[in-house]
C-alpha cells in the first residue's frame, strides 16, 4: 500500500474517531438536557444549616412548598445546624449532582465560614453551583420587655450604665445575628456579651424567660414573639425602614451606617450540570415571582430581588467586606 494509501485511511479512522466521539458528547448532553427537563424525577432535599423555627427554616419550607408544586415531587426541608453552616455544607457538597439535594445557604457560610475555618474543604462561592438569590432579610434588635427600655438610644444608654452586665442571645456562633450583636457591641463601645444558642426557639426562651436581656436576630425568626408581646423591637438593621413594618425605627437612625442583612441563596452540589441548574434556577424564579410567595415572605420580612451571577457576585464580595473587620475585631478570624 502507498503512503498516500496509508494517509487516507488514517485520516479517515481519525475522521471516524472524532465522528464518534462528538456524537457520544452530543448523546450525553441530550441526556442531561432531557433530565433537566423532566426534573424531578425523585423527592427534593434542601438542606438548612439552621434548626427548625429559625428565620432561614421559616423561609426555606415557604420555597420548598412552593417548588414542591412545579414538580409534582415533595421538597422536603432537612436542618442541619451548627459550624455557621459548614455542616449542611458538606452534605450537600458530597451528595449526587442531579439537583435533588440542594444548599439553602445561609449568608454567614459566605461571609463568615471562609474566614473563621480556613482549611474547611469547600469553599461555597467557588466550588458550589448557583441555583439563585433568593432573598434578604435584616436583623433586629429586640430586648426583654421587663428591660424598661423603649428605644434602641435607651438600651444603648443602660448598658453604659451596667457594663458586663447586658447579655445578647444570639443563634448560631459566626453567623449575622451573631456578628451583628458584636458590630454592635464595638459600635457603641460598651460591655456587652454575645451568647451563642442552637437556634432561635433556644434563644427566644431564655428573652423571654428573662433569663437574658436581649437578642438580635432575622425578622422573620422574631415576628411571632413581637407581634404577641413577649418581645420589644427597638430597632431593624434595614438601610431604611420597612414598607410593611413602617413604624419600626431603623438602628441607623441612632447609629449613622449600622446596615446588617441576613440573606439566603440556594445552591446545587458541585458538578451539577449547566441543564440542571439553569433548570432549577427557572423554577425557583417562577416561585419567588408567585404574588403568593411574595406576598408570604414580605409578611414576615423577607425581600426578595432579582440578581444576575454577576450581581451575585459582587453582592457577596461587598458583604465579606463590611464583615471582615468585625470578624478580624471578634478574634474568630483563622490564624
Amino acid at each position: 500500500m502507498s503512503s498516500y494509501d496509508n494517509n487516507t485511511s488514517r485520516r479517515n479512522a481519525l475522521s471516524r474517531r472524532a465522528l464518534l466521539a462528538g456524537f457520544g458528547a452530543g448523546t450525553l448532553c441530550a441526556i442531561v438536557g432531557a433530565r433537566a427537563q423532566n426534573f424531578a424525577s425523585t423527592p427534593v432535599k434542601l438542606v438548612v444549616g439552621l434548626g427548625a423555627g429559625s428565620g432561614p427554616d421559616v423561609i426555606c419550607r415557604i420555597i420548598a412548598d412552593h417548588l414542591s408544586r412545579l414538580w409534582g415531587q415533595q421538597a422536603t426541608v432537612m436542618n442541619q445546624p451548627g459550624a455557621t453552616g459548614g455542616i449542611a455544607m458538606r452534605t450537600v457538597g458530597s451528595s449526587a449532582p442531579d439537583g435533588h439535594t440542594l444548599l439553602f445557604a445561609l449568608s454567614s457560610s459566605f461571609v463568615a465560614l471562609p474566614e473563621i475555618q480556613s482549611t474547611f474543604p469547600y469553599n461555597l462561592a467557588r466550588d458550589f453551583v448557583p441555583v439563585g438569590f433568593v432573598g434578604e432579610v435584616p436583623m433586629v434588635i429586640a430586648v426583654s420587655p421587663s428591660l424598661g427600655v423603649n428605644t434602641l438610644a435607651e438600651f444603648i444608654a443602660l448598658a453604659k450604665q451596667r457594663p458586663g452586665q447586658i447579655s445578647i442571645a444570639v443563634s448560631n456562633r459566626g453567623g449575622t445575628p451573631h456578628l451583628t450583636a458584636e458590630w454592635l457591641r464595638i459600635a457603641t463601645g460598651t460591655d456587652m456579651t454575645a451568647i451563642s444558642y442552637p437556634g432561635t426557639p433556644q434563644a427566644l426562651n431564655d428573652v423571654v424567660g428573662g433569663r437574658v436581656q436581649a437578642t438580635v436576630d432575622s425578622l422573620p425568626g422574631l415576628k411571632g414573639s413581637i407581634a404577641g408581646g413577649s418581645l420589644k423591637l427597638l430597632a431593624v438593621c434595614s438601610a431604611k425602614r420597612l414598607p410593611n413594618f413602617p413604624d419600626a425605627p431603623t438602628a441607623s437612625e441612632t447609629l449613622p451606617g449600622f446596615n446588617a442583612v441576613g440573606w439566603y441563596a440556594l445552591m446545587a452540589p458541585p458538578g451539577t450540570p449547566e441543564p440542571i441548574a439553569r433548570k432549577l434556577s427557572e423554577d425557583l424564579r417562577t416561585a419567588l415571582n408567585r404574588p403568593e410567595v411574595q406576598d408570604r415572605l414580605q409578611g414576615i420580612g423577607c425581600y426578595t430581588r432579582p440578581m444576575s451571577p454577576t450581581e451575585l457576585r459582587d453582592f457577596i464580595s461587598s458583604e465579606q467586606k463590611l464583615w471582615k473587620p468585625v470578624i478580624e475585631q471578634i478574634g474568630m478570624k483563622a490564624k
